[in-house]
């Protein structure tokens, strides 16, 4: 069982999620695919309607918001809680996916865009340094966190090709969550992410642990669950992955000739 409860809801709220009306709040405009903000006898979700997917060229198979909820098994067999409760259900414009929606702390910022004399020296990762517009010298940077950790090490697994800034939702407490994992899971190489402050070093006993759950559940009900959302080929490689991962103990660098962060950068 994961190690967390973030994910938890209150007793006979479960049944209410999944079979309760799915009501309409607002449409969220930055989002490239269909994405409403809804709410399920006053709890507040994010829905993604299947109906509203863009196809995509480079990720053919499956749907978006099945990689989503794939995205959510492999992080609670994790253990971490990286992924808010994620399900498909259906709604007003079809099935799709549903996710709690999580407030985010106005006051913190664990992926940011500095000036690069203004780095600070602890508490911080480094990822590239960069000119803006008006050709002043800049740094992306990333806090260096226990949980931020875990959610590289969750993107290294799930071969996430779109971790983009604006996709780390800082809350209360110092839990950080990922949201939007659409692109994830490709049997090839994908990985595009502004966490890359860690290339090199030994990932810690913990995060190795994490790993080896994803790989045994693998051959039980994660592998059972996953089944109906990806393609044999997919799980095949996302097994590979937790694989390599423990046998080079440590977090890996860009591959290939592919950019290694995505675009925007948040």
């Amino acid at each position: 069982m994961p190690e967390h409860e973030l994910g938890a809801t209150e007793p006979g709220l479960d049944d209410l999620l999944l079979t309760g009306e799915l009501e309409l709040v607002g449409r969220i405009t930055t989002a490239s695919n269909a994405t409403f903000l809804a709410s399920i006898h006053g709890t507040r979700v994010v829905y993604k309607p299947i109906a509203g997917e863009r196809e995509l060229w480079d990720f053919p198979d499956g749907t978006l918001a099945g990689r989503e909820v794939a995205a959510y098994l492999v992080s609670e067999a994790l253990g971490w809680g990286v992924v808010p409760r994620t399900w498909l259900r259906d709604g007003p414009a079809g099935e799709g996916m549903v996710q709690l929606w999580q407030e985010c702390a106005p006051d913190q910022d664990a992926v940011d865009l500095v000036a690069t004399a203004d780095v600070p020296e602890q508490g911080w990762r480094p990822v590239f340094d960069g000119r803006d517009e008006n050709d002043r010298a800049v740094s992306l940077i990333h806090e260096d966190s226990p949980a931020l950790r875990r959610m590289a090490v969750f993107d290294i697994v799930a071969n996430n090709a779109d971790r983009k800034g604006a996709h780390v939702l800082p809350v209360d407490g110092g839990h950080r969550y990922g949201c939007d994992h659409g692109l994830t899971f490709h049997a090839e190489h994908k990985l595009r992410t502004v966490l890359w402050g860690w290339i090199g070093e030994a990932l810690t006993t913990d995060e190795l642990a994490g790993v080896a759950r994803v790989r045994a559940a693998l051959d039980g009900e994660l592998g059972d669950a996953l089944s109906p959302l990806l393609t044999e080929p997919e799980i095949a490689a996302l097994a590979r992955r937790c694989d390599r991962l423990r046998s080079s103990g440590q977090f890996p660098g860009p591959q290939g000739l592919m950019p290694a962060v995505p675009w925007p950068l948040f």
